[in-house]
This record gives structure tokens, C-alpha cells and sequence, in this order.
């Protein structure tokens, strides 16, 4: 199951081969700026891996976005996280820089949260944000998500958590 396609986005699963893709993102100091550090390309394999895991599990994890020219843009989609110990569902994504101001990022939040809402029949969504990612908190309140609490990463950052109830379309 992916979420249907955007006016300028299409999704796919991730792949080992999207690794060069992957590792281009998650390695892009800008990109990882609010994280303990860029990830190496082995990391971006596990990252891979998991996502992997999560669609098994899960039937959702972060897909690869795309243009629809398909030229790659970043990841975003649907994973579960720990939230002061609650386990919820996220809104995540990453943007590559060049495609970053743009409203990309918010139109594939947009799809990710309308897919958790008529395709899973989830009650709500959040976002985990660093609280000075101004740009990844914008993206969560364009889509309706509002600041709710903080949460300490397992690295003990404080981070951001916002959220917004889900109705049925």
C-alpha cells in the first residue's frame, strides 16, 4: 500500500537498490543537521532494512518520494515511534536541499496523513521535530498538526512533539 500520488509527488517502497539515493539524503550534512550526526552509508542500509521491516510488519514505513519524473526528492511517510514511553504514529521526512522550499515536503506529509486517516483508519498523527527545526515544524502545521508536548530522544535531545486528531474522511 503506498499513498496515492500527489500534483507533483509519486511514492515507492524503498529498496536496497535506492541505497545510493538513500545514502545521498541521510549523508547530507544539511539534511541531517538536527540529528546527533549525517548517517554513513552502512547506516543508510539499516535505515533501508528497517523500513523494509516496518512495510512486513506494518504495511506502511517512510517511502522514497519522488518527482513525477521520478527524480528522487527525499523520504517520507509512516512509522512507529516511542513518545514518552506510548507508542504513536509519526509523520517523517527528508528532503534533499535542492528540493527543500518548494511545499514538497508538505505536499507528501499531506498524502501520509490522508493515507494514515482512509487507508489505516488511524486516530491521529505527530511529528517528532528538533525545536529549532523551524522548517520540519512549519511542514507539521501546514498539514493541521499543533505543538502538544516534548519528549527526550534516546540520546536525551529534548524534541518537539506535535500531533493532530485524525476524523474519517
Amino acid at each position: 500500500m503506498l499513498p496515492p500520488n500527489t500534483p507533483r509527488l509519486r511514492f515507492r517502497e524503498m529498496a536496497p537498490a535506492a541505497l545510493p539515493a538513500m545514502a545521498g539524503l541521510l549523508g547530507d550534512a544539511d539534511v541531517m543537521r538536527f540529528y546527533p550526526a549525517p548517517k554513513t552509508r552502512e547506516q543508510a542500509a539499516s535505515w533501508i532494512d528497517w523500513n523494509l521491516k516496518n512495510y512486513v510488519r506494518d504495511g506502511h514505513g517512510l517511502w522514497i518520494i519522488e518527482t513525477s519524473d521520478g527524480e528522487f526528492v527525499g523520504d517520507c511517510g509512516l512509522t512507529w515511534q516511542d513518545v514518552n514511553g506510548v507508542k504513536r504514529l509519526e509523520i517523517g521526512y527528508h528532503v534533499l536541499p535542492r528540493w527543500q522550499g518548494l511545499g514538497l515536503a508538505t505536499e507528501a506529509a499531506a498524502a501520509c496523513r490522508d493515507f494514515a486517516r482512509d487507508r489505516l483508519g488511524a486516530e491521529e498523527v505527530i511529528a517528532i521535530v528538533h525545536p529549532d527545526n523551524r522548517a520540519s515544524i512549519r511542514v507539521a502545521e501546514k498539514i493541521g498538526m499543533h505543538r502538544e508536548d516534548e519528549d527526550r530522544g534516546n540520546d536525551g535531545t529534548v524534541r518537539r512533539v506535535l500531533s493532530m486528531p485524525l476524523s474519517p474522511a
